[in-house]
């Protein structure tokens, strides 16, 4: 018997311009929904679906994938201003006339220019171990090893673990942890994110980190949104800075740290995150 309610939920699908996308949705209707954006190479299947029962208790929780991604039709984007159509796409496929938006790494870039472009369409933003959409000064090099896995068509689960949680015996442990959670929908037959959806993706992220700071800071100037944005203090791909120093040229921002947590700490903190979403949302 499936412990969460994410590993029976149904693929739904709807068809928008560019694409038929598949979607799950949890938790009740009748408020803001709360859609959440995925990470580089991630499909439906791989959000935690203990983070999703908790997120869905109190809110309406939708999940899909983009354009060309997993379970989605269509030809792959290559920019982050892609991947903001087709979410907008996809939302207004759905037929809703205001959102929340959670976006984890990739998915928080994409989320940043989303609520840039629509603004009177996102009502409060979640931004978890994101990026700047652009250069960010004082950060340190990345991880030679990072690059690596990154880089390849494949990465294992303990390349996953690497990424994502801190190398740290318990960092390890809550990885392996989420990779136990995640293996009801993974061994299910999923589709797996096309190479050619992987390579339009990290040339996304390579045209985004080519961004001068100059107009990283003129675009968080231009959100006028409240802003939740949470990192863990261990992140081997994305470094706390980001979020302290987005936080500094945002309107209207909350910062929470979670300083044993790297880059999946919404995933080894799902409850906890899941508290501070449900409280920034209730605001």
């Amino acid at each position: 018997m499936s412990t969460y309610l994410a590993d029976t939920a149904e693929n739904l699908t709807v068809d928008g311009p560019s694409a038929t996308f598949t979607y799950r949705r949890f938790g009740p209707r009748g408020g803001v929904p709360l859609v959440l954006l995925n990470r580089f190479r991630g499909t439906i299947d791989w959000w935690d679906p203990e983070l999703l029962e908790h997120l869905a208790a109190e809110h309406d929780v939708i999940v899909f994938d983009d354009i060309g991604v997993g379970y989605s039709t269509g030809t792959p984007r290559d920019s982050v201003e892609g991947f903001a159509d087709g979410a907008l796409e996809f939302i207004e496929a759905l037929g809703l006339s205001q959102v929340d938006l959670l976006g984890w790494t990739l998915g928080g870039i994409v989320a940043q220019y989303l609520s840039r472009r629509r603004p009177e369409l996102v009502r409060k933003l979640i931004l978890a171990a994101s990026n700047l959409d652009g250069q960010v000064p004082g950060a340190p090099a990345p991880d030679p090893k990072v690059r690596a896995i990154l880089g390849r068509p494949e990465v294992s689960g303990d390349d996953l673990v690497y990424l994502f949680f801190p190398d740290t015996d318990t960092g390890r442990a809550a990885g392996h942890a989420y990779l136990a959670r995640v293996a009801g929908r993974l061994a299910t037959g999923r589709p797996e994110v096309s190479e050619a959806a992987g390579a339009n993706q990290f040339t996304a992220i390579g045209k985004s980190a080519g961004i001068p700071f100059d107009q990283t800071r003129a675009d968080l100037e231009t959100i006028t949104q409240p802003v939740l944005y949470a990192t863990g203090m261990r992140d081997a791909m994305i470094p706390a800075l980001s979020a302290y120093v987005a936080t500094q040229h945002l309107a209207d921002a909350t910062l929470v740290i979670y300083s044993d947590a790297g880059h999946a700490f919404l995933f080894q903190h799902a409850k906890d995150f899941a508290t501070q979403v449900t409280h920034f949302l209730a605001g």
